[in-house]
């Protein structure tokens, strides 16, 4: 457009040169008409299948985090089912030891030792593992040392005493063992 014309003459001009006549769409050939209303219900199908895959997705993810939930509330729920015959058996020794019956302290003591197999044996299903240190070398990663003693019977590094066991759950330490360490005597040190 140029400066010194204005818009109505611009206007004025491409009336003039050319009349504006209406685009009429052509109707549709009952070929095209009936490929529009397959691809329309085609498109429908392909939604309601897009509606329902969405849903159940959302209700996948809901009852995924419900289970989640669950498993996490009762991840115990094996290991107790183990420990209650224990504990049974711990009040029926509890009982023995109040009964005035004259072999009551060996019943005693064979009941606490039939409850301590138990015991040991429900938390070994478990995965629990003893970390047994008596005699072996001391290692930092599993044995946690409180002292040094003089020892001439094991050598130095080697753990003397066990004062507390140690604990695995499945290869992962939960508690060291407390030990004594054996170190050479003074005078064969010089």
């Amino acid at each position: 457009m140029n400066k010194t014309e204005s818009p109505t003459s611009q206007t004025a001009n491409t009336e003039a040169a050319e009349p504006i006549v209406p685009v009429v769409p052509a109707a549709p050939t009952p070929e095209e008409l009936e490929e529009l209303k397959t691809r329309a219900a085609k498109a429908d199908e392909n939604w309601d299948r897009l509606l329902r895959a969405t849903a159940d997705f959302d209700n996948f993810k809901k009852r995924a985090a419900r289970e989640k939930q669950d498993a996490l509330r009762f991840a115990n729920e094996a290991l107790l089912q183990k420990l209650i015959p224990v504990l049974d058996n711990f009040e029926m020794a509890l009982a023995a030891a109040h009964s005035p019956a004259a072999d009551a302290v060996q019943s005693l003591r064979t009941g606490v030792e039939m409850i301590s197999q138990q015991l040991q044996s429900a938390v070994a299903e478990a995965g629990l593992e003893e970390v047994n240190a008596t005699g072996k070398p001391f290692d930092p990663n599993v044995h946690e040392a409180v002292s040094q003693q003089e020892s001439s019977e094991l050598p130095e590094g080697q753990v003397l005493q066990q004062l507390r066991k140690g604990y695995k759950f499945r290869e992962r330490l939960l508690r060291p063992a407390t030990v004594i360490v054996a170190k050479a005597p003074a005078d064969k040190a010089k």
